[in-house]
């Protein structure tokens, strides 16, 4: 029988250490293990919550471990780590299981280290109520403690978006994410949709942005349902549903979506367009682009071109030519730390600054693809303002034929509208972070 937690340390070993995507490598180790239904959650929390709490976690660990976390093999770090992930933030486990199953785990590795396991757990069961952890730093490092964010991305959004603002992101970052589906027009209206969730045993209820949109609140794996299979229903955050809905398509335009895989908005475009016109999908690599072609095809989409292309070069054949242009470029993903916990610790203040120039280099490039009073619409799932208002800026100062198109989507207390048109969605219960401009060319 395959033990859960030894699954998990594994999981971990491969994200921190190998820098695996989570979603990834946890859904690799979930179908190929004989794992039942409550395995196959138990390690998914303790992954993602793990992963979640780290920074939180390794100072704890830091306070009972002579060396610090550094010089720690991986695996017995791991151990202790989903250890106190549960005996902190879990209350469905006895403590004395924790530690047990701990201390076995980690005789497979090392006698000598299981006992050490045994003495750090023991020693942070003993003071965990009147050692204080993170109480002594300045204002940001308990913040870091509190939210487990590392202290540069606490600075930028606490400058970015001010006290209040800035801990509400942190906060909400740290929320388990629900399942939203979009459903398929081009095959099936909501009500219908709806009651066939109700029927297999789905607990649901109405989005939160878009008319399209529907949340799982409890239910086992919906890509395992045939309304899936039968592509009446696509996963999609509403935040990312909300980008084909701003886009203004009509019947018969063309479209081009310059960053397109894996291809939710592409098809939410074609589906808008009724399955029409032609929307030309567009990634730098070629097997991204079999996922857009697997969407379509499971969605009943007709309308959809694939196109291998590096979006930061000019490709002629495109000059001009399209009524709306889509740029969800690269981004740092500061906005669906929900979903992807691993971002705290995988992104820096380099990799953030190489990716600007990246994305500016699209933005001009994508520009010469829209025709006169065509829209250039320029999207990411970051929170980061010099990704999204420092470039929009910077673009409609390099380029005056470009004007900003207001956006409105209603009254919400997570969307943030600036004055020149922009919107900015703050993660919160139901969605990630995320942001849209629209320009629109005069000339």
């Amino acid at each position: 029988m395959t033990n859960s937690r030894n699954t998990a340390v594994k999981i971990l070993k491969k994200v921190l250490h190998n820098n695996a995507y989570s979603n990834i490598v946890l859904s690799e180790y979930l179908n190929r293990e004989n794992l039942d239904r409550r395995d196959r959650a138990f390690i998914t929390e303790i992954v993602y919550g793990t992963l979640r709490y780290k920074y939180t976690i390794d100072s704890i660990l830091n306070s009972f471990l002579k060396n610090g976390v550094g010089k720690l093999d991986e695996d017995i770090l791991n151990i202790l780590r989903i250890s106190i992930f549960q005996l902190r933030y879990l209350d469905k486990v006895p403590e004395f299981a924790v530690v047990n199953e701990a201390v076995e785990l980690s005789k497979r590795k090392s006698f000598k280290l299981s006992r050490l396991v045994n003495g750090v757990l023991r020693n942070y069961l003993r003071k965990r109520n009147i050692v204080g952890f993170g109480q002594n730093g300045d204002k940001i490092g308990r913040l870091c403690f509190k939210y487990s964010f590392p202290r540069w991305m606490v600075e930028l959004f606490i400058s970015q978006y001010g006290e209040g603002v800035g801990e509400t992101i942190l906060k909400n970052s740290n929320i388990v994410p629900k399942i939203t589906v979009r459903i398929n027009s081009l095959k099936a209206d909501y009500k219908q949709v709806w009651n066939k969730l109700e029927e297999s045993g789905y607990d649901v209820e109405r989005g939160t942005l878009c008319r399209e949109a529907l949340i799982i609140k409890k239910g086992s794996s919906i890509e395992s349902n045939s309304l899936f299979k039968r592509g009446y229903i696509t996963v999609q955050d509403e935040s990312s549903m909300l980008v084909a809905r701003i886009m203004d398509v009509k019947e018969n335009m063309t479209v081009l979506d310059l960053c397109s895989a894996p291809g939710g908005k592409s098809c939410h475009i074609s589906e808008l367009m009724g399955d029409t016109g032609k929307v030309y999908a567009c990634d730098l690599h070629e097997n991204k682009l079999a996922l857009v072609r697997e969407n379509a095809d499971r969605l009943g989409i007709k309308n959809i071109i694939c196109n291998k292309i590096d979006a930061e070069e000019y490709v002629e054949q495109f000059q001009g030519i399209s009524d709306r242009v889509l740029i969800d470029v690269p981004c740092s993903g500061l906005g669906i730390i929900r979903k992807k916990p691993e971002i705290k610790w995988t992104k820096n203040k380099n990799s953030i600054n190489n990716l600007i120039k990246i994305q500016r280099n699209i933005m001009i490039n994508a520009s010469k693809y829209v025709k006169k009073s065509g829209k250039l619409i320029y999207s990411t799932c970051t929170l980061n303002k010099m990704e999204n208002d420092e470039n929009i800026r910077w673009f409609i100062g390099k380029n005056p034929q470009f004007k900003l198109e207001k956006i409105n989507c209603g009254d919400f207390e997570n969307i943030i509208y600036n004055r020149g048109g922009y919107m900015t969605i703050l993660p919160s219960e139901n969605v990630d972070g995320f942001f849209i401009a629209k320009m629109i060319k005069y000339r």
